[in-house]
């Protein structure tokens, strides 16, 4: 997957500008502050519904201006050409995909495949589950067509559930939510465990890759529910009460998480915080080669501030491998270190200054 044209107006510091990168790496320098990071991110939100750096409320929107656009151009695998774009005002926003009006930013997620590692990635390991579900929901959202239907149907009952159960709902209109919820949560569970399932020896190579000294990976798929014991639907009953005290749903696939273990460790925080970095980036790759060996190519890759989150030597070996590999490479620094990029020259270098941006090979 190829993005040929990036247009952004009214995002943070670009009042508007256009951007054409290259197949292959490219390089995008400025200073801190300069809207290198605005580029990889306007790409991020129309491929993911949502920025790495917070809501379109957290000062994606320019000062002094009501909305943001982005629009974007890309090819596909076969030679497909696509369009994209979203108008956004912070609560409000409009779609289009191929020239048409979509209702649904999640019809954006499953047409447009960008991966981005940045600064925060090491939360996939350390933080919170919601990272984690995220990821995995990334990918089913571009490889299984059933899952963007079920996942809409979930969120929808869950939402109705929630409603009930904060206004004290009958048991017989809970009912009909917990059926609609098991009916759409148990595939949701079962495609999540397989994608962790297929996975696993992907990253068991790209650990041995980036952390060696880690040793075998072990991935589990923790569903939100005891699955082992009972259904979703036994367990949405047995847990009704404690639903209600709580005011919503407290089982299920939308507290569902993952973990990994390694040989020797005791457990994921046992890492250090460069190791945690590594391991994210082992997931990236493992990500990034289950998507390719499904659809035949590498999604756009967005490695904001690479300089920062690794040594040169594992720098190195991302662009090396990514180059090898065919990936179109979105990568920004302050600067291009010296022999950063030896062996492997730059499709393109940019540069960002004063809400512009400029080609410089």
């Amino acid at each position: 997957m190829r993005i040929e044209r990036l247009h952004l107006a009214r995002f943070r510091s670009f009042t508007t500008v256009e951007w054409q990168p290259e197949p292959g790496i490219n390089l995008i320098t400025g200073d801190n502050g300069a809207g290198k990071t605005s580029l990889l991110e306007a790409a991020h939100l129309l491929a993911n519904g949502r920025s790495f750096r917070g809501s379109v409320r957290d000062g994606l929107i320019q000062n002094g201006q009501t909305d943001l656009e982005v629009f974007a151009r890309w090819t596909e695998c076969g030679g497909r050409s696509r369009g994209a774009g979203l108008r956004h005002a912070g609560r409000d926003w409009q779609a289009r995909l191929d020239g048409q009006p979509t209702t649904s930013l999640a019809e954006l997620c499953t047409a447009l495949a960008v991966m981005t590692f940045e600064p925060g990635s090491h939360e996939l390991i350390a933080g919170r589950s919601e990272p984690r579900r995220r990821f995995v929901d990334w990918a089913l959202f571009h490889v299984e067509p059933e899952f963007l239907p079920l996942w809409r149907r979930y969120t929808r009952a869950l939402r109705q559930r929630n409603a009930l159960l904060k206004a004290d709902g009958s048991g017989e209109q809970l009912d009909a939510w917990d059926v609609e919820l098991a009916q759409a949560g148990e595939p949701i569970s079962r495609m999540r465990g397989l994608y962790i399932d297929r996975l696993t020896p992907m990253l068991r190579r790209t650990v041995a890759t980036f952390v060696p000294e880690l040793g075998e990976p072990k991935l589990s798929y923790l569903p939100g529910w005891n699955r082992d014991e009972q259904s979703l639907h036994a367990a949405l009953l047995k847990n009704r009460g404690r639903d209600r005290a709580f005011g919503h749903g407290t089982i299920g696939p939308h507290r569902a998480d993952w973990r990994i273990d390694f040989d020797g460790l005791p457990g994921w925080n046992a890492l250090s915080r460069g190791q945690e970095k590594l391991v994210a980036l082992a997931c990236f790759f493992a990500q990034g080669q289950a998507y390719a060996a499904l659809r035949g190519e590498w999604p756009a890759i967005a490695l904001d501030d690479l300089a920062s989150e690794l040594d040169r030597g594992h720098q190195q070996r991302v662009l090396t491998d990514l180059a090898a590999l065919g990936a179109q490479v979105l990568v920004t620094g302050t600067e291009s270190p010296p022999g950063l990029l030896d062996g492997i020259p730059p499709a393109a270098r940019f540069h960002v200054e004063q809400g512009e941006v400029r080609r410089l090979v």
